[in-house]
């Protein structure tokens, strides 16, 4: 390889990572103004597709929005082939990544952003309350139980991930940020999607504006794409590991925990709590607040 193709590949990975960084400075941005609790030393980061939920958050919204005639069959079939592909494709190019967040994202184009988050509510009583995993759901309220701040972090748009954190009593959400204007969206992202390299970046920036001491932090992930994230932090701990990441968690020595079997799951379920339990608290308030939505109107 000559100096000139050299220099091209450093200015290709400089500009990759500084839109990594992009994204991840645009979330913790938005996340600044979302903090439910006031600042402390340590945090927990938790994935949420496969880690917080069963499935893909994003995909389950969609076909709520479908349900609700949202959009055609048509439009949800062609978001669910694209999405297959990137899947089984099994590539990490951030460009790859975009394109598929972006497809995901062209369906909302030219919508209202208070529209898509009202109607997030209903669909998250309908067909996504059901699919949370109970053992996680343990240990992220025994971290608010010890006084630190729980955050989700998320390829998931920002706007649904906050939602699934007002609905849990957790801190707050970073998620992928995409543009909009007037309060309508673009069908664009502002950088990259919040996926692999981006979530580490956007938990360092988090921990700079929140006082957040990353050393003392868990992170929570079932995924590969997300040892950056679990890298960053002084505790984390593979949940539901897919077998590279537990692969790796056994070579790091990290915690592994695997709610999939049955006696995991019964011994970390979520309890029936008082109402001073934050997750449960959480989900009881959502859940009367949208029925009251519904019956409202």
């Amino acid at each position: 390889m000559g100096k000139n193709s050299e220099a091209s590949a450093d200015q290709e990975s400089s500009d990759v990572l500084s839109t990594y960084r992009k994204s991840g400075a645009a979330a913790a941005a938005l996340a600044h103004g979302d903090r439910s609790t006031s600042p402390s030393r340590a945090a927990a980061f938790f994935d949420v597709d496969n880690t917080i939920m069963r499935g893909a958050s994003l995909f389950h919204f969609a076909a709520g929005l479908a349900a609700m005639n949202y959009f055609s069959g048509r439009e949800i079939f062609g978001f669910g082939v694209k999405q297959l592909k990137f899947v089984l494709s099994g590539s990490e190019d951030p460009e790859d990544v975009a394109s598929a967040t972006e497809a995901a994202l062209s369906f909302v184009r030219g919508r209202r952003v208070d529209e898509l988050i009202r109607l997030a509510e209903m669909v998250f009583d309908q067909r996504m309350v059901d699919k949370l995993i109970p053992g996680s759901l343990s240990l992220a309220q025994a971290h608010l139980d010890a006084g630190q701040e729980v955050w989700l972090v998320t390829a998931t748009p920002v706007e649904l991930a906050q939602l699934l954190a007002r609905r849990l009593g957790l801190t707050g959400a970073l998620g992928t940020v995409s543009e909009t204007k007037n309060g309508v969206y673009t069908g664009k992202l502002e950088g990259y999607p919040l996926h692999g390299l981006a979530k580490a970046e956007a938990i360092r920036a988090l921990a700079i504006t929140e006082n957040l001491d990353l050393a003392q932090c868990a992170a929570y992930s079932d995924s590969s794409n997300d040892i950056p994230m679990l890298s960053a932090v002084g505790h984390p701990t593979a949940v539901n590991p897919d077998s590279e990441l537990r692969a790796y968690a056994k070579k790091m020595g990290w915690d592994i925990s695997d709610f999939r079997k049955r006696a995991q799951f019964r011994e970390y379920a979520l309890p029936a709590t008082t109402a001073a339990s934050g997750i449960a608290f959480g989900l009881a308030a959502g859940y009367v607040a949208g029925r009251l939505i519904r019956a409202s109107r």
